[in-house]
C-alpha cells in the first residue's frame, strides 16, 4: 500500500511544472538534472533527504557492481529491488503495511504480532512525527499539516529516523551523532546547487570513498545496509554493533509504524529500552560530517554545531581547517570533481541541537574559485589558504575589540574605562555587543570572496596591498560607521554628549593606529 517504487508519491518540480513521480523515476530525473525542486521538502529536511538518496543509490550501485548511475527508471527500480530480495512483494518500500511483523518504508518490523500493543503513542500529522525538538525553530508548528500528503510522511520518516537525537527516556537518537544532544552536520562540495547534480556528485564521491571508510572504521563490506528490514522489539539484546553495518548504512532510531485511518495516514510510536546501534560517539565514518581527531575512537569528537554559532565565516574556517577534527570525507576532491569542470560550491547544512531545545536550521553555500578548489585533496594544500583566513579573522577580532571599547566609552558618557555594572542597568559592554555583532554580519557577507581574492594573487607585495585595502577601506571603515551609528542611537545626556563623542572617537582612532598603523585623521 503506497509503494514508493511503483506509485508516483513524490511531488517534484521540473521545467514543465509540478508532477508526481515514483522513486525510480525520481532518480532517473535527478541523474538527467531535470528536477528543479521538491515542493514538500522543508529546509531542515534537505540534508537528511539528500543523504538518504545518496546512500541508497550508492549502496544499490555497489551491490549491483556498477559504477555509473543508470539513466532510466526501470534500471533504478531493478537496482533498488536488489536491496530487498527477501521481500518480493515490496513491503520495505510501502508506507503502510498492516502486518507489523513485516517491514515498511523506514519502519522496522516486530518479531511477533503481539508487539502491536507497544505502539501506544498516536501521531496524526507528518510534522508531529518529524524532529519535534527542531520544529519550534523553523516556524513549523506541531500538527499543522492536517492533510499531509504521502511525500510529507516520506520526508518526515527519513528526517526522524536518520537525524533525531535523544528525546527523553526510551527515545534514543541516531548513531551518526556524537551525543544525544549533538547533531549531524553536512559539509560537501557540489558542482551545482541543483539537486540532481548535487546527488550525482555525492553518489560518485561516496563510491570512491567506500574503501577508505572500510579501512578507517569497524564497518563490514557485507554488512546491514537498510536497518528498517531488521526486526526490532526495542530490547537491549537487539542493540547492534557498528561492525555489522555497511559503510553506507541507513539507520532507523525509533520504532514507528504508519497506518490508514478514515482514508488518511497516521502513525503510532513505541519506546525502546536501548539504542538501535551501540553508542560509538558519532565515530561512524559519516561522509558528510567532520570527524574528531581523538586518540581513541571511544572519545567523543568535538560537538561541531553545538551552541548558537551558525555557519558564519569562522565556523566554516574551523570546518575546513580545525586541528581538532578531520574534514568531512565528501570535502575531499574526487575524480568526478576534477573532470566535471565549472564552478564548485561548498555546502554546509545542519540543525543546531542542545538539551531542551535547538538554535534552528542553518545553511550556507559558498562558490569556490578554481585555485581554491585545487588545494583540497592535496597533502598540505590548504595550509596557505588557512593561514590567510586565520590572519583575516584575527584582524576582524582585533577591530571588534576596539569597536567594543569605543562604543562602551560613549555608552559610559565618555569614560574610557567603563565599569561593568551601572545600578542594575546593562553595562556599557553589554550595550556595545549588538554593534560589535553588526560588524561581524557585514564582514561575513563577503568574507570568502575577499579571502579568495587575496589567495589568488601570487605576489607577496600584491597580497599585502589587497589585505591592507580590505582592512582599511572595508573592515575599519565599516567599524567606524557603526561607531557613528551607535552614537546616534545610544542615549546620552546633552551636557555630556560632546565629551562622550570625542572620547569614543579618540579611543577608536588611537587604538586602530596602535594596532594596525592606520590613521583615520
Amino acid at each position: 500500500m503506497l509503494n514508493i517504487l511503483t506509485e508516483p508519491l513524490i511531488c517534484i518540480t521540473t521545467a514543465s511544472g509540478k508532477r508526481m513521480a515514483a522513486l525510480p523515476e525520481m532518480y532517473a530525473l535527478l541523474m538527467a538534472d531535470a528536477i528543479e525542486g521538491f515542493p514538500a521538502l522543508r529546509p531542515h529536511q534537505k540534508h537528511p533527504q539528500l543523504a538518504f538518496w545518496v546512500q541508497l543509490a550508492a549502496m544499490a550501485m555497489y551491490r549491483a557492481g556498477i559504477s555509473e548511475p543508470p539513466e532510466n527508471a526501470a534500471e533504478w527500480a531493478r537496482l533498488l529491488c536488489g536491496l530487498t530480495p527477501d521481500w518480493p512483494n515490496g513491503e520495505p518500500w510501502q508506507l503502510v503495511v498492516e502486518d507489523i511483523t513485516k517491514p515498511a518504508f523506514m519502519q522496522p518490523p516486530a518479531r511477533s504480532a503481539d508487539r502491536l500493543a507497544d505502539y501506544k503513542s498516536l501521531v496524526t500529522t507528518p510534522d508531529e512525527l518529524d524532529m519535534l525538538v527542531t520544529a519550534k525553530n523553523h516556524d513549523l508548528k506541531a500538527s499543522i499539516a492536517l492533510h499531509g500528503d504521502a511525500d510529507d510522511w516520506i520526508f518526515a520518516l527519513v528526517s526522524l529516523q536518520t537525524m533525531e537525537g535523544y528525546g527523553g527516556a526510551r527515545n534514543y537518537g541516531i548513531s551518526r551523532m556524537p551525543s544525544g544532544y549533538g547533531n549531524r552536520p553536512a559539509f560537501t562540495f557540489t558542482p551545482s546547487i541543483r539537486p540532481g547534480r548535487h546527488v550525482k556528485r555525492d553518489v560518485a564521491a561516496l563510491l570512491e570513498h567506500r574503501n577508505g571508510i572500510l579501512a578507517d572504521y569497524p564497518v563490514s563490506d557485507n554488512g546491514i545496509g537498510l536497518l528498517w528490514l531488521e526486526p526490532w522489539d526495542g530490547t537491549k539484546a537487539e542493540t547492534l554493533l557498528l561492525d555489522r553495518m555497511d559503510p553506507f548504512y541507513i539507520e532507523v532510531c525509533r520504532r514507528v509504524r504508519l497506518r490508514k485511518s478514515g482514508g488518511r495516514i497516521e502513525a503510532v510510536r513505541a519506546n525502546s529500552l536501548d539504542r538501535r546501534i551501540a553508542d560509538v560517539k558519532g565515530q561512524t565514518g559519516d561522509p558528510w560530517a567532520p570527524q574528531g581527531k581523538s586518540a581513541s575512537r571511544r572519545e567523543t569528537p568535538p560537538a561541531f554545531l553545538n551552541g548558537s554559532r551558525k555557519f558564519g565565516y569562522e565556523r566554516i574556517v574551523d570546518g575546513l581547517f580545525s586541528p581538532d577534527w578531520t574534514e568531512a570525507r565528501l570535502m575531499r576532491m574526487t575524480e568526478y570533481d576534477r573532470t566535471s569542470g565549472g564552478t564548485v560550491h561548498l555546502v554546509a547544512r545542519g540543525v543546531v541541537r542542545g538539551e531542551g531545545g535547538t538554535e534552528g536550521y542553518h545553511e550556507r553555500i559558498i562558490p569556490l574559485r578554481p585555485k581554491t578548489i585545487q588545494v583540497f585533496g592535496r597533502t598540505g594544500g590548504p595550509k596557505e589558504l588557512e593561514d590567510i583566513a586565520r590572519e583575516r579573522i584575527a584582524d576582524i577580532r582585533n577591530t571588534q575589540r576596539i569597536l567594543r571599547r569605543a562604543v562602551a566609552t560613549f555608552a559610559a558618557h565618555g569614560d574610557s574605562q567603563p565599569s561593568a555594572h551601572r545600578n542594575g542597568k546593562p553595562s556599557p559592554n553589554d550595550i556595545a555587543s549588538p554593534w560589535v555583532n553588526r560588524l561581524d554580519e557585514i564582514v561575513d557577507e563577503r568574507f570568502f570572496d575577499d579571502l579568495q581574492t587575496e589567495f589568488e594573487e601570487t605576489q607577496d607585495a600584491e597580497r599585502r596591498k589587497i589585505r591592507e585595502l580590505w582592512l582599511a577601506d572595508f573592515v575599519i571603515a565599516n567599524a567606524n560607521a557603526i561607531l557613528d551609528a551607535s552614537r546616534q542611537s545610544i542615549p546620552c545626556p546633552d551636557g555630556q554628549s560632546l565629551r562622550a563623542f570625542a572620547a569614543s572617537q579618540n579611543v577608536f582612532n588611537g587604538r586602530i593606529y596602535q594596532e594596525f598603523n592606520v590613521s583615520l585623521d
